[in-house]
């Protein structure tokens, strides 16, 4: 069975999620889901990630950005964040997908990118045409990386 679909993730509330289509190269592009949880806080919306990863056959690919804590993150935060990121590993880990890790070093030196997000939604839109106005906004940066991870997995599959 050959690989159709894989899944790019950028983790964070404000992240989102990739799907690209390999044959076709249709892509869609998911706002990482949220739900204001107990407190007013932000929390994933999980019945909605598990949803979003259905569109993909068993045994797509899934690939996360590998990042870690930055300096001045305080505990509370990184212990949200690391939930979040076991709630993307469970709805991969559901559908039967192939989950790959990539730390943002390796991606964004693939297509020649520095820690500039503007840069990142610069190459989407280049690489998606059709879809460029999905990258339009400044606060669309979670949305091209996502893509771009997306593109770098099935790049990778060649």
């Amino acid at each position: 069975m050959s690989i159709q679909i894989t899944f790019g993730i950028d983790p964070g509330f404000g992240g989102a999620i990739a799907e690209l289509h390999i044959g076709s190269g249709q892509l869609y592009i998911h706002d990482m889901p949220v739900v204001v949880g107990q407190k007013g806080k932000t929390d994933l919306n999980h019945h909605a990630i598990f949803d979003i990863l259905d569109a993909g056959e068993a045994g797509a690919i899934v690939w996360i950005e590998k990042v870690g804590a930055r300096p001045g993150q305080g505990v509370s935060s990184m212990f949200r964040f690391g939930q979040q990121l076991g709630a993307l590993e469970m709805a991969c880990a559901g559908h039967g997908h192939q989950l790959r890790w990539v730390t943002p070093a390796v991606w964004k030196r693939h297509y020649g990118l520095s820690a500039d997000k503007g840069a990142a939604r610069s190459i989407a839109m280049q690489r998606f045409p059709a879809q460029a106005a999905l990258f339009a906004r400044v606060r669309d940066d979670g949305r091209a990386e996502a893509a771009l991870i997306a593109l770098y997995g099935s790049e990778m599959m060649k």
